[in-house]
């Protein structure tokens, strides 16, 4: 499994969060993922959630649906970090105005940026 630290932007909005690539680095790994019903196939299965921990907000627990949240920020950065995976890195921004075709360049870490 591979896990990464993205930054996910929106209008007002930033979460930490915690990206994890749910296919086996190893055979351990594999059966319990296997058993879990991942298909392990190395295609991008991600789970996202909260760098926090902080599952208070809005029902922001940790899943692979890019569907089982509400509104967009969720939804959007979860297929975005899905169809990106491999060009991600740890700190990378996830800018969901971007994504949308609403910005004409992503936004900057706020860690460069403040």
């Amino acid at each position: 499994m591979q896990v990464k630290a993205l930054e996910i932007r929106d209008a007002g909005t930033f979460i930490p969060a915690l990206a994890v690539n749910m296919n086996p680095s190893n055979n351990e790994q594999r059966y319990l993922l296997k058993r879990c019903g991942y298909s392990c196939d190395g295609r991008p299965n991600i789970i996202l959630t909260r760098l926090d921990g902080d599952e208070t907000h809005h029902g922001d627990q940790a899943t692979n649906d890019p569907y089982a949240r509400i509104g967009r920020t969720w939804p959007i950065a979860h297929h975005w970090i899905i169809d990106h995976w491999n060009e991600l890195q740890d700190g990378d921004v996830v800018d969901v105005e971007f994504a949308l075709g609403e910005r004409t360049t992503p936004k900057v870490s706020e860690r460069i940026s403040c």
